[in-house]
């Protein structure tokens, strides 16, 4: 579908210049490129500016928005509205810490949308077509088609290949629900046009787009119902997280949460958030020998290369389970190396931490401490309330590591509280670098801080290496020592 924007907005203008100038007039085509790349989200700008710095003749197609789902109905307009929501929810908790605020906090949401817009439009110079076209990259405005095995048609232009990226992404899967053609209903891709706040919300799907949207317009002034699958929030991660976050919705946002199949009438709108499809019915893939995987999309090995070796896939497009904007700029600088270099890089060996911003946040990396994934593992907690500054900060939260069974080499971690994300991060790195709970627990971090709690889950795992018998030598040598 074509992203909607506001018409007479000058924020949305704005974009539209930019990521789709007006007026635009496609290169004549070169007689042949190194890559073409299929779309212009984040795997496929990353895979074009990558292959054009490093002196590929490249080629990007966009059939729509330059920036794709993140700049556009993603990762940019929602944390901008997530921000907006944060900052209601601090004034109605200031009273907790001694600061009176009289009444409620005063939401001009018609305000808060065109803030998220302004924000949009400024960060969208980054993904202009202006911009790939100073970077040597030739942008090609229509939608585009295989029509052989090494050639990609669009607007009557005809792009040969040596490679092909295929980076479509995804789009908010729409089930067939009882009501919904009559319902005013929204997806993430068309929710941001909202110019008037939803009395009554109705989210159906527990997962992360609609767990923080819905917080989001619960903490704005919206009467919010999640309609989650068996009424649990997250399901992908530990269940511990999911059911702290569904406490914090129902105690603190006056959310309410129910099990999927909620009727949709006496909601003002509906939000669908669930699960995503490929976009990937266009293409005319069987021209080009292109196989799909019932799952995940476009059928990859582990070098993301599809059953035509000439052609390559990054991002939503393909990937199973990490539909996330950091993994699919982890796919594209891989599909650069292997498609225009005789390297071997494996997605398989990639390290994709993954975080809801949510409050609190939700952050995971690698295996849970669930008990299917118990199995060749050791786990090691702590909560947040045992932190100084998660109490200074009347935050809530625990972190979760996992560990192997004979040593400190990290297997996953879930992370639920304040900056989630900034400390999965850390512990994604410690991960990728081969960094365990020793060497964690050796670390000095600031005080007071969240990433305390790495360190005191290295001191947790040091004490296990106390056996007895080391105790009885440190015993035996204490009482010798002068």
């Amino acid at each position: 579908m074509t992203i909607p924007l506001l018409p007479d907005d000058p924020h949305d203008a704005k974009l539209r210049a930019t990521v789709h100038p007006p007026g635009w007039v496609n290169p004549p085509p070169a007689a042949r490129y190194h890559l073409v790349v299929i779309g212009a989200g984040p795997a496929g700008l990353v895979a074009a500016a990558g292959a054009a710095g490093l002196g590929a003749k490249v080629a990007l197609v966009e059939r729509d928005l330059m920036g794709g789902d993140c700049l556009n109905v993603g990762c940019v307009p929602s944390k901008t509205l997530l921000r907006a929501a944060r900052a209601a929810a601090e004034v109605r908790r200031a009273k907790e810490f001694g600061v009176r605020v009289p009444g409620e906090p005063g939401v001009d949401f018609a305000a808060v949308m065109e803030r998220v817009r302004r924000v949009r439009a400024d960060l969208s110079v980054v993904d202009s077509a202006q911009r790939f076209r100073e970077l040597g990259v030739d942008v090609f405005y229509g939608e585009g088609r295989f029509v052989s095995n090494d050639t990609v048609e669009v607007g009557g232009a005809k792009l040969r290949f040596g490679r092909c990226v295929i980076a479509t992404g995804s789009r908010a899967a729409v089930p067939d629900v009882p009501g919904l053609k009559e319902a005013r209903w929204f997806t993430n891709e068309t929710i941001f046009t909202l110019t008037d706040l939803p009395k009554r919300l109705l989210v159906i799907g527990g997962g992360p787009i609609g767990c923080e949207l819905g917080q989001a317009f619960a903490r704005l002034g919206s009467r919010v119902t999640i309609a989650a699958k068996n009424g649990q929030l997250l399901p992908h991660e530990e269940v511990d997280a999911g059911d702290m976050l569904a406490h914090q919705f129902r105690r603190a946002d006056g959310i309410e949460i129910r099990p999927a199949g909620e009727p949709i009438a006496g909601f003002d709108a509906v939000l669908i958030a669930a699960g995503r499809r490929p976009n990937l019915e266009t293409l005319n893939l069987a021209a080009a020998g292109v196989v799909l995987d019932p799952v995940r999309g476009v059928q990859v090995d582990e070098y993301l290369r599809s059953t035509n070796p000439r052609v390559f896939a990054a991002g939503d497009v393909c990937s199973l389970g990490y539909r996330f904007t950091h993994a699919a700029d982890a796919m594209a600088r891989i599909v650069v190396r292997n498609a225009l270099f005789p390297t071997k890089a494996r997605a398989s060996a990639l390290t994709i931490p993954w975080c809801t911003y949510t409050d609190p946040e939700v952050g995971r990396v690698g295996i849970s401490v669930d008990p299917i994934d118990k199995v060749g593992s050791r786990s090691f907690g702590l909560n947040l309330r045992e932190l100084d500054r998660a109490a200074a900060d009347g935050a809530e939260g625990f972190v979760h590591v996992r560990v192997g069974l004979r040593d400190d080499r990290i297997l996953g971690a879930t992370v639920v509280g304040p900056h989630a994300g900034e400390l999965i991060g850390t512990i994604s790195l410690a991960m990728t670098h081969g960094i365990g709970l020793k060497k964690l627990a050796a670390t000095i971090f600031p005080y007071p801080t969240y990433t305390e709690a790495l360190r005191k889950i290295g001191d947790q795992f040091n004490r296990t290496r106390l056996t007895p018998i080391a105790k009885r030598v440190l015993g035996t040598w204490l009482k010798w020592f002068r």
